[in-house]
């Protein structure tokens, strides 16, 4: 059983932005009745500002550690006192990812270890070099943070295979989670992995997971519930009827057809 069992924006309001946005207008009791949800659509139609929304209103804790005051929430900010929930089990925890933020918190701790390196580079030669590595660790709270939250340093991972690693530490236990594009960070042969671990976590343990995708890999999820935004509406379909999967198999199946009038 779900968590949330419906949501929905209940607003007159058509301007500025955030509220013209197609996910906006029309997420009007949006019921989840599956313990997987897609929110699928084209570029700009919104999923990901109504997923920012949900995981503001529930203060769900992402991946930096970051708070929800930094930048890049304004608009789900705008948006929470016209966002309605309806719970089947009252049960606000779980973990908001953005692949975005998985991006930053990599790059954070590139960027500090750089800053460091350029204060400390007046040693070199009259210090050990163990000693100076001793210290650039020592400095770098990032690093810290990371080993202490994920257990490791993740650079010695692959790109895709960090993102995973931190999903996989941060989903040992039920909740709802809220996954927001992760397939930016994951190929193929790895968002079939997501599939897998998400099928295995929910054979023992109660969760709900919402996600915003463009990937047709993904929306194959079995049993999954799939709204699709458009300019005219947010409608519940089947994967095959999704433009996501038309295109795409439409593609894969005859390439030549769409890539002729680039040669």
């Amino acid at each position: 059983m779900p968590y949330l069992s419906s949501f929905g924006i209940e607003t007159a309001r058509t301007n500025p932005f955030p509220f013209n946005i197609s996910a906006v207008k029309f997420a009007k009791n949006i019921s989840m009745p599956t313990p997987v949800t897609f929110l699928i659509g084209d570029n700009g139609t919104g999923k990901s500002t109504l997923l920012e929304s949900l995981a503001y209103r529930l203060q769900l804790p992402h991946m930096n550690g970051a708070s929800y005051r930094k930048s890049g929430f304004e608009a789900a900010k705008a948006l929470i006192p016209y966002l309605k929930l309806e719970w089947a089990i009252e049960r606000s925890v779980g973990f908001f990812f953005r692949a975005e933020d998985f991006g930053d918190l990599i790059n954070s701790v590139d960027r500090q270890d750089a800053k460091i390196h350029e204060t400390l580079n007046d040693l070199v030669g009259d210090v050990p070099d163990k000693v100076i590595k001793q210290m650039k660790e020592s400095a770098n709270f990032q690093l810290h943070h990371m080993r202490k939250n994920y257990g490791q340093d993740l650079q010695s991972f692959s790109h895709g295979e960090a993102y995973l690693k931190i999903m996989q530490d941060k989903m040992d236990k039920r909740g709802i989670f809220l996954l927001d594009e992760p397939e930016a960070a994951l190929s193929p042969a790895k968002q079939l992995s997501l599939i897998y671990f998400i099928q295995q976590h929910l054979q023992t343990n109660i969760s709900q997971f919402i996600i915003a995708t463009h990937s047709p890999m993904l929306m194959a999820f079995p049993g999954a519930t799939i709204y699709e935004v458009t300019t005219t509406g947010m409608e519940k379909v089947a994967l095959e009827d999704t433009e996501h999967y038309s295109i795409t198999k439409s593609f894969l199946n005859n390439p030549e057809a769409y890539l002729r009038f680039l040669k």
